[in-house]
């Protein structure tokens, strides 16, 4: 789905604590602030030892342009997290056929940003296909380039993925 068809789309509130409280156009969440989920999968390679990392099109609603380490977005209204991750994971990458694997919950509140992220975790030896609309290119780090990337601050990736790797980081 194109940046532009998704605006009134409507996607789950959540409230603080992660509970679905509502459901509001995306344009509506994305101007007032407001809570929502999002379903987020770390794609590593079979052997475990590089992560994808993609960038944004210069079009996305938030972030754009910038890189990420996490395929996902939005949590619809009546959708699972964990649902909403699988199907972003086959838009956003062409990754099929796989179940992720549930990490952890994270809070994470960047004004204007405030949304409860549901990292997954995937391990993919496949084609990688990009979803024009939504991702400009990307190729494979292993976790020690990924690390020094990260470790500029300058370099423009997503706050909450960089949050949310930072956690997964911990787990390792």
């Amino acid at each position: 789905m194109s940046t532009s068809d998704t605006r009134g789309e409507m996607v789950a509130i959540y409230d603080s604590t992660g509970v679905v409280v509502d459901a509001r156009p995306r344009d509506v969440m994305r101007a007032e602030g407001l809570w929502h989920a999002s379903g987020s999968v770390l794609v590593r390679s079979g052997d475990g030892e590089r992560i994808y990392v993609h960038q944004r099109t210069s079009d996305k609603d938030i972030y754009p342009g910038m890189h990420d380490c996490w395929a996902g977005g939005v949590v619809a209204a009546g959708e699972d997290p964990t649902d909403c991750a699988v199907r972003e994971l086959a838009e956003e990458l062409g990754v099929t056929g796989v179940t992720p694997r549930r990490l952890f919950t994270s809070r994470i509140e960047l004004p204007p940003l405030r949304l409860h992220m549901f990292a997954h975790e995937v391990r993919w030896d496949g084609p990688i296909v990009h979803q024009e609309s939504e991702i400009a290119g990307g190729g494979w780090l292993t976790l020690a380039e990924l690390v020094s990337k990260l470790g500029d601050p300058d370099w423009p990736f997503v706050p909450d993925g960089r949050i949310g790797f930072t956690m997964w980081l911990r787990m390792q």
